[in-house]
């Protein structure tokens, strides 16, 4: 094909999810780097089979989610250069493009074990590929730890709002307090919706994080929804790039190339430090629920009935800092969440979170954090491979 000539470029991509609208940013960032490409794109759910708005198309690659053997069949069918992006495998001999669910599953099973839970729990969809690897992943990480995993297997129908009652007694009957990694954050809201049912407190006893960090689905939910953020952005970029090189004829090798997850968004749902000490427990309750205030160790102090030098002992030996640390901690987390997920000035940050001064909280915060609000806005949103400082 000459250089110069269009290509046109199938985008078999569903548009009703945060994933895969990243891909699609990726894809175009690649797009507007390599100009040339005609692409073809409909609005469809990931559970889409309709390709009728493809008759009569003449193109010369796809990119690809392919989820289900409808898909499959319609991919082989065209016998154009495709990639997947979907780790479900289901036309292996195509290269392929997803994020790293061993990673996913490690980062999860280390968020948990890091705030002391002893109880690991998988809510999966076994319509797709990439949750099947995800449970199993998650599987040998917590059998590591000398623990046994649980699973909850949402039916391959889909999860219905009759199963709910299923996912509710499942959650009842595990062990408390449990982490639970929910496949995607769909199904993460789905744990939480469920856990009302029985009243199971969020995240004291259970503990919930997703997979895709949704804004929409993460700040929907009660409480808000702890998620793994995958580096969408240069999985579409990767695929982008390697469809190029098979429409330029060059012979790829099949198989997936993994791509790392750049953080864990860490919300309310997950913000669990299971400790044995009732006293100690308490205040760490208190001062989550209150990261949005300038809260002062006298009020902590009071509400557990404790002297300063007592409570600061116990959270020493316990967490290895103080009771004002642990204070100043949350609220820069919670600062880290805002510069993260907002377009906020530190002005509004600070009036959000009842800082005295903007100037204030940045100092504090660069003491925390080694990074002042601005160079840690800049390493979370300017970057395709960013990472986070508040991972854990």
């Amino acid at each position: 094909m000459p250089l110069h000539e269009t290509r046109h470029v199938a985008l078999l991509v569903e548009t009703s999810n945060a994933y895969a609208r990243g891909v699609l940013v990726g894809v175009k960032k690649y797009v507007e780097e390599h100009p040339g490409w005609s692409m073809y794109l409909a609005e469809h759910s990931r559970h889409e089979t309709d390709f009728s708005w493809l008759e009569g198309w003449h193109g010369d690659g796809v990119l690809a989610r392919i989820e289900n053997e409808e898909t499959a069949r319609f991919i082989r069918r065209l016998g154009l250069p495709t990639v997947d992006l979907s780790a479900g495998r289901l036309v292996p001999e195509l290269p392929g493009v997803e994020t790293d669910d061993d990673t996913i599953a490690r980062w999860a099973v280390e968020h948990f074990a890091q705030r002391g839970l002893r109880n690991f729990a998988f809510c999966g969809d076994e319509r797709f590929g990439w949750s099947v690897k995800r449970a199993e992943w998650f599987a040998q990480h917590v059998r590591e730890h000398g623990l046994t995993p649980h699973e909850f297997r949402m039916k391959p129908s889909g999860m219905r709002a009759t199963d709910r009652e299923l996912l509710a007694k499942w959650l009842l009957d595990l062990p408390k307090p449990v982490g639970v990694l929910a496949c995607y954050d769909i199904a993460g809201q789905e744990v939480l919706e469920a856990c009302k049912m029985d009243d199971l407190a969020v995240p004291d006893s259970v503990a919930v994080i997703g997979v895709d960090n949704d804004e929409l689905i993460g700040n929907l939910t009660t409480p808000p929804l702890s998620s793994i953020e995958p580096d969408t952005t240069r999985t579409g970029y990767l695929a982008a790039g390697l469809l190029d090189l098979m429409m330029q004829g060059h012979s790829l090798e099949p198989g997936l190339r993994l791509i790392e997850p750049t953080r864990i968004v860490a919300r309310q749902s997950s913000d669990i430090l299971a400790v044995d000490d009732p006293l100690v427990a308490e205040a760490l309750r208190f001062i989550r629920d209150r990261s949005d205030r300038n809260l002062a160790v006298a009020a902590v102090l009071r509400h557990v009935g404790l002297s300063r030098r007592a409570l600061d002992h116990r959270f020493v030996r316990i967490l290895g800092r103080t009771v004002h640390n642990e204070i100043m901690r949350v609220r820069m987390g919670h600062v880290a969440e805002l510069l993260s997920s907002t377009e906020w000035t530190l002005q509004q940050i600070a009036e959000r979170l009842n800082f005295s001064h903007s100037e204030y909280m940045g100092v504090v915060f660069k003491k925390y954090t080694g990074k002042s609000p601005g160079q840690y806005r800049r390493t979370v949103t300017g970057s395709v491979a960013r990472q986070a400082f508040f991972r854990e």
